[in-house]
């Protein structure tokens, strides 16, 4: 499987990305320039996290205006895998592949730590071979986090299986207190309507390669390939 990695200008993730799928789940994989048009052939895209543009204006408002985001909408569009990672899932919502928006964290303070995911959904491209409910220790590092759409849009969301993780203990309930940013509902990553488009704020790229302590991120990544292949 062939993975791009889009470098805009302000991303910090982009490395730890290119070094998980090239050295921990040993797939081919090429950086994106924000400037390019070419896709080089890819089977899946990683919109990584960090500050692209320095985050002036919105989170990802300016990213989204990018020339490669005009490639990544129409590949996306087409059923092309898309993962968007933090900043990277902030820029799907700016470009309109996922609903929903990510606000200011409730506290109005940049969270950096390592929290819990419960899996809400472990039928997805993203989430298969994992159990539903399973608990998944993941870091965040975000300061516009809370996720918010309007209760019809997250009734449809809820309603047709588009949740597939929110922020829980590390027993696996769901709390206001397990919740880092005040996302609605305790949501930490959805996908579209059609399942080929994941935006989730934690960083599994920061958690999959043993050696940190903590491999949990690596099972994300591993979804995407058996995915691919099957």
């Amino acid at each position: 499987m062939k993975f791009g990695v889009i470098v805009f200008p302000g991303s910090n993730c982009d490395h730890d990305s290119f070094y998980t799928l090239e050295n921990v789940v040993k797939q081919e994989v090429v950086s994106l320039w924000h400037k390019d048009h070419d896709l080089q052939n890819v089977d899946a895209i990683i919109v990584p996290g960090g500050f692209s543009y320095g985050d002036y204006l919105r989170c990802g408002a300016i990213a989204r205006f990018s020339p490669i985001m005009n490639e990544v909408v129409n590949f996306a569009n087409k059923g092309g895998i898309v993962l968007g990672i933090c900043n990277g899932f902030q820029i799907l919502t700016e470009a309109g592949l996922l609903e929903g928006v990510l606000t200011r964290n409730q506290n109005r303070r940049f969270a950096c730590k390592n929290i819990f995911l419960s899996v809400q959904n472990n039928k997805t491209k993203f989430s298969q071979g994992l159990e539903k409910s399973e608990v998944l220790q993941v870091p965040i590092a975000h300061g516009e986090g809370n996720f918010f759409a309007p209760q019809d849009t997250v009734k449809r969301l809820e309603d047709n299986g588009q949740i597939v993780f929110r922020y829980c203990n590390k027993d696996g309930e769901i709390t206001s207190e397990s919740n880092p940013n005040g996302s609605i509902n305790n949501i930490a990553g959805i996908i579209n309507k059609n399942g080929n488009i994941l935006g989730m704020m934690p960083h599994p790229e920061r958690c999959s390669d043993k050696t940190l302590g903590n491999s949990d991120g690596k099972k994300i990544f591993e979804a995407m390939i058996k995915s691919f292949l099957v």
